[in-house]
């Protein structure tokens, strides 16, 4: 029962550090921030570019910074079950 009760505390601290880490992606004047679990903190949009150039640039930064908050979950799940990563 004990060692459920560390796992757990593992994974609510897990989470807790997710949330402190912060991915950011700029590309042509468009940023977006997300933090460890994924989540998206801010975007910055650049008004100088077209509509059609902004949702482009987004949509790379978007999923740019989501695939690097993944690659920052699973370093630190694989850090707590001690699986090499």
């Amino acid at each position: 029962m004990f060692d459920k009760l560390k796992d757990l505390k593992k994974l609510k601290d897990l989470e807790s550090s997710l949330g402190n880490e912060r991915v950011e992606k700029e590309k042509n004047g468009i940023k977006v921030v997300v933090n460890g679990k994924a989540e998206i903190l801010s975007i910055s949009l650049n008004s100088e570019l077209s509509k059609e150039d902004q949702e482009k640039y987004l949509v790379d930064c978007i999923n740019n910074a989501s695939r690097d908050a993944k690659m920052i979950m699973a370093k630190k799940a694989a850090e707590i079950t001690g699986f090499g990563f």
